[in-house]
Protein backbone atom coordinates (compact mmCIF):
# COMPACT_ATOMS: atom_id res chain seq x y z
CA UNK A 1 0.00 0.00 0.00
CA UNK A 2 1.12 3.54 -0.75
CA UNK A 3 2.17 5.71 2.19
CA UNK A 4 2.28 8.99 0.29
CA UNK A 5 -0.14 11.88 0.61
CA UNK A 6 -1.57 11.14 -2.85
CA UNK A 7 -3.15 7.77 -3.48
CA UNK A 8 -4.83 8.55 -6.83
CA UNK A 9 -3.21 6.04 -9.20
CA UNK A 10 -3.43 8.11 -12.39
CA UNK A 11 -2.13 11.28 -10.76
CA UNK A 12 0.78 9.34 -9.22
CA UNK A 13 1.57 7.76 -12.60
CA UNK A 14 1.54 11.12 -14.36
CA UNK A 15 3.62 12.82 -11.65
CA UNK A 16 6.24 10.09 -12.00
CA UNK A 17 6.64 11.07 -15.66
CA UNK A 18 7.23 14.75 -14.84
CA UNK A 19 10.62 16.34 -14.40
CA UNK A 20 12.17 19.68 -13.50
CA UNK A 21 10.41 22.47 -15.37
CA UNK A 22 7.29 20.53 -16.27
CA UNK A 23 4.01 22.11 -15.20
CA UNK A 24 0.80 21.08 -13.49
CA UNK A 25 -2.50 22.96 -13.73
CA UNK A 26 -5.00 22.69 -10.90
CA UNK A 27 -8.25 24.17 -12.18
CA UNK A 28 -11.48 25.24 -10.56
CA UNK A 29 -14.90 23.99 -11.59
CA UNK A 30 -15.40 26.92 -13.97
CA UNK A 31 -12.20 26.39 -15.97
CA UNK A 32 -12.59 25.19 -19.59
CA UNK A 33 -10.16 22.31 -19.05
CA UNK A 34 -10.77 20.46 -22.29
CA UNK A 35 -10.10 23.47 -24.53
CA UNK A 36 -7.55 25.35 -22.38
CA UNK A 37 -5.01 22.75 -21.30
CA UNK A 38 -3.45 21.75 -24.60
CA UNK A 39 -2.05 18.24 -24.79
CA UNK A 40 -1.75 17.83 -21.00
CA UNK A 41 -3.09 14.62 -19.51
CA UNK A 42 -6.43 15.48 -17.92
CA UNK A 43 -7.77 14.14 -14.63
CA UNK A 44 -11.33 15.05 -13.71
CA UNK A 45 -11.57 14.99 -9.90
CA UNK A 46 -14.66 17.16 -9.56
CA UNK A 47 -17.05 15.00 -7.55
CA UNK A 48 -19.72 17.56 -6.76
CA UNK A 49 -20.02 21.32 -6.42
CA UNK A 50 -17.19 22.43 -4.15
CA UNK A 51 -15.46 19.03 -3.88
CA UNK A 52 -12.58 18.77 -3.92
CA UNK A 53 -11.27 22.30 -3.51
CA UNK A 54 -8.20 23.44 -5.42
CA UNK A 55 -6.42 24.09 -2.12
CA UNK A 56 -6.99 20.48 -1.01
CA UNK A 57 -5.40 19.20 -4.22
CA UNK A 58 -2.53 21.70 -3.92
CA UNK A 59 -1.83 20.60 -0.34
CA UNK A 60 -1.59 16.94 -1.35
CA UNK A 61 0.55 17.60 -4.45
CA UNK A 62 2.87 19.78 -2.35
CA UNK A 63 3.58 16.74 -0.19
CA UNK A 64 4.57 14.71 -3.26
CA UNK A 65 6.59 17.13 -5.43
CA UNK A 66 8.45 20.44 -5.00
CA UNK A 67 7.44 23.57 -6.87
CA UNK A 68 9.65 26.44 -8.01
CA UNK A 69 7.03 28.73 -9.52
CA UNK A 70 3.29 29.36 -9.26
CA UNK A 71 1.21 31.33 -11.75
CA UNK A 72 -2.36 32.49 -11.28
CA UNK A 73 -5.04 34.13 -13.41
CA UNK A 74 -5.40 37.67 -12.13
CA UNK A 75 -8.73 39.48 -12.19
CA UNK A 76 -9.22 43.17 -12.70
CA UNK A 77 -9.63 44.73 -9.29
CA UNK A 78 -9.04 43.13 -5.93
CA UNK A 79 -6.92 40.05 -5.37
CA UNK A 80 -9.04 36.97 -4.57
CA UNK A 81 -8.66 35.64 -0.99
CA UNK A 82 -7.64 32.23 -2.35
CA UNK A 83 -4.31 33.74 -3.49
CA UNK A 84 -3.36 34.11 0.18
CA UNK A 85 -4.19 30.45 0.74
CA UNK A 86 -2.04 29.49 -2.26
CA UNK A 87 0.91 31.45 -0.85
CA UNK A 88 0.51 29.85 2.57
CA UNK A 89 0.35 26.33 1.12
CA UNK A 90 3.43 27.09 -0.99
CA UNK A 91 5.49 28.28 1.97
CA UNK A 92 5.22 31.98 1.15
CA UNK A 93 6.17 31.64 -2.54
CA UNK A 94 5.23 34.69 -4.58
CA UNK A 95 2.56 34.19 -7.22
CA UNK A 96 3.15 35.33 -10.78
CA UNK A 97 0.01 36.89 -12.19
CA UNK A 98 -1.19 36.53 -15.77
CA UNK A 99 -4.28 38.07 -17.31
CA UNK A 100 -6.95 35.59 -18.36
CA UNK A 101 -5.96 34.99 -21.99
CA UNK A 102 -2.24 34.88 -21.16
CA UNK A 103 -3.03 32.29 -18.46
CA UNK A 104 -5.03 30.21 -20.94
CA UNK A 105 -2.14 30.41 -23.39
CA UNK A 106 0.39 29.35 -20.72
CA UNK A 107 -1.81 26.37 -19.82
CA UNK A 108 -1.84 25.18 -23.45
CA UNK A 109 1.96 24.96 -23.76
CA UNK A 110 3.62 21.55 -24.24
CA UNK A 111 5.38 21.71 -20.86
CA UNK A 112 2.02 21.46 -19.06
CA UNK A 113 1.99 17.72 -18.46
CA UNK A 114 -0.97 17.34 -16.10
CA UNK A 115 -4.25 19.25 -15.77
CA UNK A 116 -6.52 18.47 -12.81
CA UNK A 117 -10.16 19.59 -12.78
CA UNK A 118 -11.74 20.08 -9.35
CA UNK A 119 -15.18 20.93 -8.02
CA UNK A 120 -13.89 24.27 -6.67
CA UNK A 121 -16.50 27.02 -6.86
CA UNK A 122 -14.40 30.03 -5.82
CA UNK A 123 -13.52 32.25 -8.75
CA UNK A 124 -9.93 32.69 -9.97
CA UNK A 125 -9.00 29.50 -8.12
CA UNK A 126 -6.70 28.21 -10.87
CA UNK A 127 -2.99 27.69 -10.37
CA UNK A 128 -0.23 26.65 -12.77
CA UNK A 129 2.72 25.10 -10.95
CA UNK A 130 6.26 24.52 -12.22
CA UNK A 131 7.97 21.45 -10.78
CA UNK A 132 11.33 21.95 -9.07
CA UNK A 133 14.07 19.42 -8.41
CA UNK A 134 13.57 16.95 -5.57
Amino acid sequence: MLKTACIHPEIMRLLSLCGHGDKILIADGNYPLDSKSGSAAKVYLGLTSGMPEVTQVLKVLGEVVNFEKAEVMTPEGEQPPIFGEFKELLGGMELSGLERHAFYSACCQPDVRLAIFTGEKRTFANILLTINVA
